[in-house]
């Protein structure tokens, strides 16, 4: 339910009948109002200019070739619709999904694996933290930025601290939620998130904007 009292309204796109039908189950099962299940990016936009969902919930890979037709899509359904969220499923980590959908700035983004949607807690978690404009990044694109020797230009003018931090802003928690997660007060959180907009040098007065840089050069330097 929205804070309205409404059901929170989705549009969903997968070629995968079997996956689809079952997320529209899930989500019919939690009073989620799914207003069209389609299965390419064509009908996604359709839908969504016909609908005016609160979220689409679409996979990466759709017709005619199965690469990253879901993502041209769900770009395109940004610029149309900013206002829709947009929480991307994938079957393997591709980090260049993420930084893309990142970059198209606008409130309420997600990428997932689709090994998530079995996950049910934390997948209707992220359902809505998209839906209400936050940001969702699966763990498993964070962790494997790690492995990357790069990465580690971006992170070594960081404190241990202040990469959890970073870590955790990556996918997508909020001041508060960093702060029950590392067992710290808020106060620390947020001194913590100062440090690391200074150190990566980051311009802006607008915390959110700022927040979104950090993450897109945590995830951009791979």
């Amino acid at each position: 339910m929205t804070e309205t009292g409404s059901p929170l309204s989705v549009v969903l796109a997968d070629d995968a009948v079997l996956l689809r039908e079952g997320v529209r189950s899930l989500l019919e099962d939690e009073g989620i109002e799914v207003l069209a299940s389609v299965g390419d990016g064509e009908q996604l936009l359709e839908e969504v200019a016909r609908h005016r969902p609160q979220l689409a919930i679409v996979d990466v890979r759709m017709p005619p070739t199965h690469t990253d037709e879901g993502l041209v899509a769900a770009l395109r359904l940004k610029r149309e619709h900013p206002q829709v969220g947009v929480l991307m499923l994938s079957q393997h980590v591709a980090r260049e999904y993420a930084s893309e959908l990142l970059s198209a700035e606008a409130p309420g983004i997600g990428y997932l694996l689709k090994d998530r949607v079995t996950e049910i807690d934390g997948f209707l978690d992220a359902v809505h933290r998209v839906a209400g404009g936050g940001t969702v990044i699966d763990p498993a694109v964070v962790r494997s930025l790690l492995r990357t020797p790069e990465q580690q230009r971006v992170v070594s003018r960081l404190t241990p601290r202040e990469v959890e931090v970073l870590e955790a802003m990556a996918e997508g928690l909020s001041n508060r939620g960093i702060a029950e997660r590392l067992f710290l007060s808020l106060s620390t959180v947020e001194k913590a998130i100062s440090a690391i907009f200074d150190k990566l040098e980051l311009p802006g007065d607008e915390q959110t904007s700022r927040r979104v840089q950090a993450v897109l050069r945590y995830l951009d330097e791979r």
